[in-house]
């Protein structure tokens, strides 16, 4: 090599180091992006679920490198919308709101929340990693999407699983789970109902429960549904009722008293090995698999929810976080920084490993995940072919979910026919629709 070229060859070496260099001293990053907002504090909901102890875990990690406070308001689901209300109508404290998908209509028709184009669009804010292709499509939309726009990213993710107790589906003579529900009571509900055992529980608590985790999912694989195409009751149909109807004669092989059964109920009836099979949200596998709480040990297995005559449509839930309308622009950026970190590629693994469920597809297909984490195959399949209206997400949710609660407990109950349950369901719930526009043209048909 000549001295020339030798010299050319550094000169170009030491161009590339500082170009180097300058790239990443320009480079995003959280603590840089973090600097006009340190000392900010934020305040926020989080449900007593294993998501949010999660989240709550690595919580000191952002809070180390953003000097940002974020303090947690805990609340049951029964007042975590109640609560968040009062806060917003009174222009309270809150700087991030926590969205049910049923909630997102009534979060964003009443501006609480702003939509995430804002935070994307400011090249301060916006991790360049951040990838919104990367969360599962179905997921994005119906919990955090509302005309058109996305105002929240998933957090709390949920779909329905089938989980059961492997060992008492051998000794019963079972292969495997039951393919439809159909299967379901008319084979194995009698063949594990015995000895102070149950088949099943349906966890059907006169709250959402009832509605989205009972009556919801017993409507969609029947081929039934909430409404029409024009806003009017469906509850009626050939269809809606012989998936009620199925409810009711399901009920023989489930724990008296199921109708008092939340999700703790649920999964404990499972856990301690009273039920063969419950079908619950991805969220409480961290609860069965905790050997300090669960007998079911190695006898955990999970399948996706059974097909009804419809096909398979299992029930689909879940969180947003978004940035609050009343917070002040500091609080807004600091609350966008933490809400772009908890739902980051970057950290779902670890979400995923201290209890949480992320929405985004690149961790799911990582080497080993689906063997570590039995229930990740079944919940893939489901966010693939999940039906996003599984609950109408309209602005007028938090009201018809009262009505369906009160009447889809007395149908359980047999105090009313699952028609007359419906009757009154459905015209309770088309009254709340005309008064709020919909059939005035007032209100759009679809969201």
């Amino acid at each position: 090599m000549t001295w020339r070229s030798l010299l050319g060859s550094l000169a170009l070496a030491g161009a590339l180091l500082v170009t180097t260099a300058v790239s990443q001293a320009s480079a995003w990053s959280l603590e840089e992006a973090a600097k006009p907002y340190a000392g900010t504090e934020l305040e926020v909901v989080f449900l007593l679920r294993p998501g949010y102890e999660a989240a709550e875990k690595m919580l000191p990690e952002f809070e180390k490198a953003t000097g940002i406070k974020v303090n947690i308001i805990k609340h049951p689901y029964e007042n975590a919308l109640g609560e968040q209300v009062r806060d917003f109508v009174a222009n309270g404290d809150l700087d991030i709101a926590l969205i049910d998908l049923v909630w997102i209509g009534n979060f964003a028709e009443n501006e609480w929340i702003l939509p995430v184009d804002k935070f994307l669009a400011n090249k301060d804010l916006a991790d360049p990693d951040l990838d919104m292709d990367d969360f599962f499509p179905l997921v994005l939309n119906a919990f955090g999407g509302w005309d058109s726009k996305i105002y929240g990213l998933p957090f709390d993710n949920y779909s329905g699983l089938m989980f059961y107790n492997k060992c008492m589906l051998d000794e019963a003579g079972f292969a495997g789970p039951p393919e439809t529900w159909g299967d379901l009571k008319d084979k194995y509900g009698p063949a594990l109902t015995k000895n102070g055992k149950y088949a099943f529980a349906l966890q059907s608590k006169r709250n959402e429960t009832q509605s989205a985790d009972s009556f919801a999912r017993v409507l969609w694989p029947f081929g039934g549904s909430f409404l029409d195409a024009n806003f009017k009751s469906n509850l009626n149909s050939k269809e809606s009722q012989m998936g009620l109807k199925f409810r009711q004669d399901l009920m023989q092989y489930m724990p008296e008293g199921i109708v008092a059964y939340d999700h703790a109920e649920t999964v404990n009836a499972l856990a301690q090995g009273d039920v063969a099979m419950i079908t619950e949200w991805s969220a409480f596998y961290s609860t069965l698999t905790d050997k300090n709480t669960s007998k079911v040990g190695d006898c955990l297995a999970i399948a996706p929810e059974p097909k009804g005559p419809a096909g398979r449509k299992p029930a689909l839930g879940g969180f947003s976080l978004a940035v609050a309308a009343q917070a002040d622009e500091k609080e807004q950026a600091a609350a966008w920084l933490f809400i772009q970190w908890v739902t980051s590629k970057a950290n779902a693994t670890r979400y995923l490993e201290m209890g949480g469920v992320p929405a985004r597809q690149s961790v799911y297909k990582q080497p080993g995940i689906a063997e570590k984490y039995g229930f990740v195959n079944a919940l893939v399949e489901s966010w693939q072919d999940g039906v996003p209206e599984f609950r109408p997400r309209f602005a007028e949710w938090p009201t018809i979910t009262e009505i369906v609660q009160e009447w889809g407990t007395k149908i359980m109950l047999g105090e009313v026919s699952t028609e007359e349950g419906a009757k009154e369901i459905g015209d309770r719930m088309e009254k709340v629709l005309e008064e709020a526009g919909y059939y005035a043209g007032k209100k759009p048909l679809a969201q």
